[in-house]
């Protein structure tokens, strides 16, 4: 019996090892096919991003592949060298799901690159503006997407009624103007009228602002947000229309209206009275102003001569005007091609598309294919690596590769994208950054507000220590229920008056099998949520992953309760060892991501990490200046400052206990050189930091590798363990309630 165990369990190991190799060999694969993805990209110039986009540090990102999964545009997010890698840049529109679904903090959003930096207003964390009082939300605060719209909205809404507070009514003047109608600027106003501020919303065109002028039924996406006064809002897909309805449905509901045709055209005044005046010359007066325009006001020009010409206009408003014109569309991102499928499918105007560019490589894939069809159809005529030279009342000057060529034409549509109303802002008194693959810094801090990532880092402290406590109290309840039981030997047991109740066939040792099983189960919410869109968006993954650590925990443990101890079966046992097994490679990752340095609750990047190293190195200099034996002392700071003599990671763990005692030792050896205990206490959390700094530094590759072995053993024990859980849960029905299965005819 023992040498048939012995065989079976050798079998599965060996199937175990081959699986393993099996998923390693399908991410190098997956790399493989990113690599080529991304070259493509850069081959069809799709790798410079347009506003908001991913930076993925490739030293922090241990290859869980979150972000590719979580993203609702698609691949935008490929493999490359095992690891994550922003493949379709010029796609990427800035959900920011990745981030949120990135375990480790390896990616952070920054807002333009080195080639193309993006203008952007000073804000801080509650949206408010370099000039007090006003506040900048939506897209003209660099987040186009609906649902970023709708959120900032409902947040400066709750912000405005604790500042405003504080502050007096002045006579009449009302509390918030918003300068635009669409989803920022009238979640906001929501938002005020739920928080009983008056407010007046302010549009220069029609409800809706931009979307008003999308094309006719172009798709939309935006989750669903709880809007002040109307509850539930948005769904994943939906059309300009659907969108616009929604709207006004939820302003009726929650009494809210946008006085359009009022244009603003100028913002004087300060904190606590602003004068807002409109173009037909009206002034008037609130405590604070919400600017949420977006970019459709200030669109971008050509710079060429004749752009002035009435037969140019800069968005498409009714195809129906074009019948049976000439008509060109300038550019080539989502706008343009949208205008010119729309011109074609809806008019009978002969329509040409010039763009800078050999492909429409910035448009969505599903704009590309119309496009691409129109063109072999002979309804749109595309002039690809072109650029317009002068419009002229009855012709177009266009320069190709070819020369330059004349297009007869009536009438030009610019759809180049939008440039910051930096002339208004400034005249507003807001200030302006020009971003170039940086994080957007919040000019000042609001007192008493967290960062997102302190806030992050506080949930989730409260979080484990929440699990903890109930943990705790679980395992100490179920010891002080059979505390007697449980020491008695096995023979002892079958005459202990609560056997009945406690073996694992009994009534108890059922119910807590049933609490073991669900635990186990628990664990895989954590994976469920990386992938079910149900639950995405439901709190970081950071978040889940604490009680995924929780649930692992306690598995085992209550798993030994069920079994009061006792392995009676081998599949029992073969359970329990893979479970255990199963957190042990998860708590062994839990270590291994323990040499990972962090900062409040975020990982840090590897240049952090060096410029981290250098601040204690120049922290330090002035106290070794002062130290009376300065040769004694400098020497042991270069000996912490030495990068690990070992070449193994796993050698260097081993013995980085011994080495932090002997160089705690040598510490206090020199406590007597310093002047006085506080010089010599900054010495000693300076070094002990540079020590451990340089380890983590020298091993970040090897750690990679380590994660990515780590991930697949871990993957593949979890699931064989659910296989192992079926065969214990089905053997135990069977041999308990075996009666259901008798045939008793």
């Amino acid at each position: 019996m023992v040498i048939e165990t012995m065989i079976a369990s050798a079998v599965l190991v060996a199937i175990l090892i081959v699986i393993v190799a099996l998923l390693l060999v399908r991410r190098r694969r997956l790399s493989r096919a990113g690599q080529q993805a991304l070259a493509l990209a850069k081959a069809n110039n799709q790798d410079i991003p347009p506003s908001l986009h991913p930076v993925i540090d490739p030293d922090l990102c241990i290859g869980s592949f979150s972000c590719i999964k979580a993203c609702p545009e698609g691949d935008i997010i490929g493999v490359v060298n095992g690891v994550a890698t922003l493949i379709e840049a010029a796609h990427c529109i800035g959900h920011g799901r990745c981030e949120v679904d990135c375990p480790v903090g390896a990616i952070k959003l920054v807002f333009g690159t080195a080639e193309r930096g993006m203008d952007l207003p000073h804000t801080d964390d509650t949206f408010e503006s370099s000039k007090p009082g006003m506040f900048v939300i939506g897209e003209l605060g660099g987040m186009g997407l609906i649902k970023n719209a709708l959120r900032q909205g409902i947040d400066v809404g709750r912000t405005l009624k604790r500042r405003l507070q504080r502050s007096e009514a002045q006579g009449s003047l009302v509390d918030v103007i918003i300068v635009g109608g669409g989803p920022a600027g009238i979640a906001a106003a929501m938002s005020c009228k739920e928080q009983g501020l008056v407010a007046r919303v302010l549009e220069q065109e029609t409800l809706g602002g931009a979307i008003a002028h999308y094309p006719r039924g172009k798709v939309v996406m935006t989750e669903q947000v709880l809007l002040p006064g109307a509850g539930r809002f948005g769904r994943p897909l939906l059309s300009k229309e659907e969108l616009l309805h929604d709207l006004r449905a939820a302003m009726a509901a929650a009494k809210v209206r946008v006085e359009e045709g009022h244009k603003v055209v100028r913002i004087e005044g300060e904190q606590p009275m602003f004068a807002v005046t409109t173009a037909p010359g009206a002034t008037l007066h609130a405590r604070s102003v919400v600017l949420a325009i977006g970019l459709r006001g200030s669109p971008r020009k050509i710079g060429c001569a004749g752009e002035d010409k009435a037969k140019v206009s800069y968005r498409l408003v009714d195809p129906e005007q074009y019948h049976g014109k000439r008509v060109l569309v300038v550019g080539g991102g989502d706008s343009a091609v949208e205008a010119a499928i729309q011109l074609a499918e809806e008019s009978s105007a002969k329509v040409s598309i010039s763009y800078r560019q050999d492909s429409f490589s910035r448009a969505k894939q599903r704009n590309r294919d119309k496009i691409a069809a129109l063109i072999a159809e002979g309804r749109v005529r595309p002039i690809l690596s072109s650029e317009v030279v002068a419009i002229d009342d009855g012709v177009v000057r266009l320069s190709t590769k070819d020369g330059e060529g004349r297009l007869k034409n009536d009438h030009v549509i610019v759809a180049i994208g939008g440039e910051l109303p930096t002339d208004f802002l400034k005249a507003c008194g807001v200030e302006i950054k020009k971003y170039r693959g940086e994080e957007k810094v919040a000019v000042k801090k609001a007192a008493g507000t967290l960062t997102k990532h302190e806030r992050e880092a506080r949930t989730r402290r409260r979080l484990a220590i929440t699990l903890s406590t109930i943990g705790a109290g679980m395992l100490l309840g179920l010891f002080l229920i059979g505390e007697e039981y449980y020491f008695l030997s096995p023979d002892e047991r079958a005459t202990a008056p609560l056997h009945e109740y406690l073996k694992p066939a009994g009534l108890w040792g059922h119910g807590v099998g049933v609490a073991a099983t669900t635990f186990m189960l628990a664990n895989f919410l954590y994976a469920l949520r990386k992938r079910w869109g149900a639950l995405k968006g439901r709190a970081s993954i950071r978040t889940w992953l604490t009680f995924h650590q929780f649930v692992g925990i306690m598995s085992p443990l209550v798993i030994a309760f069920h079994a009061a101890f006792l392995a009676t079966n081998v599949l029992a046992l073969w359970t329990w060892a893979a479970l255990a097994v199963v957190v042990g490679t998860g708590v062994f990752g839990r270590f291994l991501f323990g040499y990972v340095p962090a900062h409040a609750g975020r990982v840090m990047a590897i240049s952090e990490v060096r410029q981290q190293l250098q601040e204690l190195e120049r922290k330090l200099e002035p106290h070794l200046a002062e130290a009376t034996n300065a040769e004694a002392v400098r020497e042991l700071f270069d000996q912490a400052n030495r990068p690990p003599a070992k070449r193994s990671f796993l050698a260097a763990v081993l013995t980085e206990r011994v080495e932090h005692r002997r160089l705690t030792k040598a510490i206090h050896g020199v406590a007597h050189y310093f002047p006085d205990r506080a010089h010599w206490e900054v010495f000693r959390d300076c070094l002990a930091q540079l020590s451990r700094g340089r380890m983590q530094l020298a091993f970040y590759a090897t750690m990679k590798r380590l994660f990515a072995a780590w991930l697949a053993l871990h993957v593949v024990l979890a699931l064989f363990m659910v296989v192992l859980i079926a065969g214990h849960v089905a053997v135990t029905v069977y041999l308990g309630y075996g009666w259901i299965f008798t045939d008793h005819g």
